[in-house]
């Protein structure tokens, strides 16, 4: 099941960029993200709501609420500077730059979660590098 939401948000990802490309013309990109922002979090309180789930926010932790208050900056952090990228490139160079992510998550996971890089994974990584670097120059 993880993998059919992976690709549903690989889909909106992409109509993200696209209609976010369009919608930033002639707008400041800071504001841009922060009207996006703003939607995202009605929504997400919305389905909170919609799902009964507003319950459980009694029951987090603070080692949760640090990392998840954490989690928000780096989102915000990025999305800042995916707006600005989209604003002054090309949509498909900037979103493959922005893949590295991946590559990235990568390296992170190993340090940190202590997951396991496999040869697959290192050729898979290889291979997102070296298509970042084919679409963005």
């Amino acid at each position: 099941m993880w993998a059919a939401f992976a690709v549903l948000s690989a889909v909106f990802a992409a109509l993200t960029s696209i209609l976010a490309k369009i919608g930033i013309a002639g707008v400041n990109s800071n504001l841009a993200a922060a009207v996006r922002t703003i939607v995202v979090v009605v929504m997400a309180w919305g389905i909170v709501f919609l799902t009964g789930a507003q319950e459980g926010i009694a029951e987090i932790g603070r080692k949760s609420w640090i990392f998840l208050i954490l989690s928000g900056l780096a989102t915000g952090a990025s999305w800042l500077f995916y707006y600005k990228a989209l604003q002054l490139g090309e949509a498909s160079k900037v979103v493959a730059v922005d893949k590295l992510s991946i590559v990235i998550t990568l390296v992170l996971a190993f340090v940190f979660l202590q997951e396991k890089i496999t040869v697959k994974s290192l050729l898979g990584v290889s291979l997102i590098t070296a298509g970042t670097l084919l679409t963005a120059l």
